[in-house]
């Protein structure tokens, strides 16, 4: 006597793909604040998280990329030791450099919605132009949030605030813009 069985799929295989990449990025965000380098001119390190923001709105999307670096916030948040040197916890999010870490989802989403030119995750192989002026966006949004952030926290001038948390990081995020264009570029010649 054979038996027939009906399977549902609750959730579809794009969906399940999503959140597996989206999750992966997250852990690559945590992972990118452990490789972190004194800056001379700064209190703040700099840290590799720029670079997996704007890869994950490269390629994710808007959508999913801002969701990923949600997943590393909510991670953090509760705990993980994630957030740059190893911290975690709520405190992190209001403290100096909380203003960067909230920026980071709204970064990624403007990186994938100038790269993929609205919400729908579409072929992010685009110009270079394209692509810095998709990261410069980025990297402005998150100068903007920090520099408001630490002049909140800190009790410093708008002006102090700027180039102690920007402009003293104009050049390492020069680097990860090249690195991240480069990854993309040697992603499509592999594609092909």
């Amino acid at each position: 006597m054979a038996t027939e069985h009906e399977s549902v799929e609750l959730v579809g295989d794009e969906i399940v793909a999503n959140v597996a990449r989206a999750a992966l990025f997250a852990a690559l965000m945590g992972a990118g604040a452990y490789v972190s380098f004194p800056n001379p001119i700064s209190p703040i390190p700099v840290t590799m998280q720029m670079l997996v923001v704007f890869l994950a709105g490269i390629f994710l999307g808007p959508v999913w990329g801002g969701t990923s670096i949600i997943l590393y916030l909510a991670a953090g948040a509760i705990g993980a030791p994630v957030f740059a040197g190893g911290s975690a916890g709520f405190g992190a999010l209001v403290g100096p450099t909380g203003g960067f870490l909230w920026s980071f989802p709204v970064a990624a989403f403007i990186t994938g919605v100038i790269v993929h030119g609205g919400f729908a995750l579409r072929d992010y192989r685009v110009g270079t132009v394209r692509l810095v002026g998709a990261m410069v966006a980025a990297t402005a949004v998150v100068y903007a949030f920090g520099t408001v952030g630490y002049t909140v926290v800190q009790g410093v001038g708008l002006v102090t605030s700027f180039w102690t948390v920007a402009a003293a990081f104009i050049p390492a995020e020069a680097f990860k813009i090249a690195a991240a264009i480069g990854i993309v570029r040697s992603d499509a010649i592999a594609a092909n």
